[in-house]
């Protein structure tokens, strides 16, 4: 109802639940299809810290990557979620670079880490990703023929190179190639542009409703139209994607397979409130919804 001390909405708190959100989200994700991730990143010394790092143990995700930092909050996002529709959400983080010494720890951690199968950078420019720790990151994932995929936000965007996959949405293409995405023409032109800076074997530009746009580096070019039936809320849609492109791509998928999974997988998520990872089930039953799924390269041929 409106609130009769100001043009507000007043919601009558029912229930709260907690959720694995940004990097967390995608590592629950791969989690819940079966296969074994390790988190990297920080959280605060405070309560909020403990019960993440509580949920994420339940939840069956290696923290072994995650420190405790002082002096820095746990990056906590409340959604309000009434009638199934997101009205507001709250935030309380901190967005200051980490201390060198949690660099050290990271790099420590990750060059311990044995049988990894890929590396997925999931920025949400909160201040774990520094330029020099991506590309150290990097140049360790290259030595071992270990695939790299990014989700990227604004800050480090040019700073992630020779990416198995680079997965931009339609906002974060158009502030870091300063133009704006209006037609299918610029989306392509953009996809092009971001491959040929970024030297990337695949780039995703993801649309929204407009579904996605994969790029490779032997100039294949395919339209993937979304698939999402009745969107309840859009949250986590993106830390979904990257998760099943990794997965896919990790059980020997080609690039176009592991974005058309990877497609399914986003408009799954969007129709549920709220964030939440996707299993093989629900997976399964996206793509056994769809009777036909047709895909256009750049000459239009299906």
């Amino acid at each position: 109802r409106i609130s009769p001390e100001a043009p507000v909405p007043v919601v009558d708190l029912e229930s709260e639940t907690y959720h694995l959100g940004g990097a967390a989200n995608v590592a629950n994700n791969l989690n819940s299809l079966e296969l074994r991730p390790v988190l990297f990143g920080a959280v605060g010394k405070d309560s909020a810290g403990e019960k993440f790092m509580e949920i994420a143990r339940n939840s069956g995700v290696d923290i072994s990557g995650l420190f405790a930092v002082e002096d820095r909050p746990t990056t906590v996002k409340t959604r309000i979620i009434g009638n199934n529709q997101h009205i507001a959400r709250l935030d309380r983080e901190n967005r200051k670079p980490l201390d060198e010494s949690v660099r050290l720890q990271i790099m420590d951690k990750l060059g311990n880490c044995p049988d990894l199968r890929g590396v997925i950078f999931e920025d949400y420019d909160k201040g774990t990703l520094s330029k020099s720790l991506i590309e150290e990151i990097t140049a360790v994932a290259l030595e071992r023929d270990i695939p790299v995929f990014v989700d990227p936000k604004f800050d480090n965007f040019f700073a992630y190179k020779n990416a198995e996959f680079f997965k931009p949405n339609k906002k974060e293409a158009a502030a870091a190639l300063r133009t704006e995405l209006k037609t299918k023409e610029d989306a392509v032109a953009a996809g092009k542009k971001l491959i040929e800076e970024l030297r990337a074997k695949n780039v995703l530009l993801t649309l929204g409703s407009e579904g996605m746009i994969l790029f490779s580096r032997d100039g294949a070019i395919y339209s993937i139209p979304a698939v999402a039936r009745k969107v309840a809320d859009v949250s986590g849609a993106g830390d979904t994607a990257v998760a099943v492109l990794a997965a896919a791509v990790a059980g020997g998928a080609s690039s176009l397979e592991a974005a058309v999974l990877a497609n399914f997988a986003a408009g799954a998520v969007c129709e549920l409130p709220g964030v939440v990872p996707i299993d093989k089930k629900s997976l399964f039953g996206a793509i056994n919804k769809t009777k036909n799924l047709f895909l256009y390269n750049e000459n239009g041929d299906a």
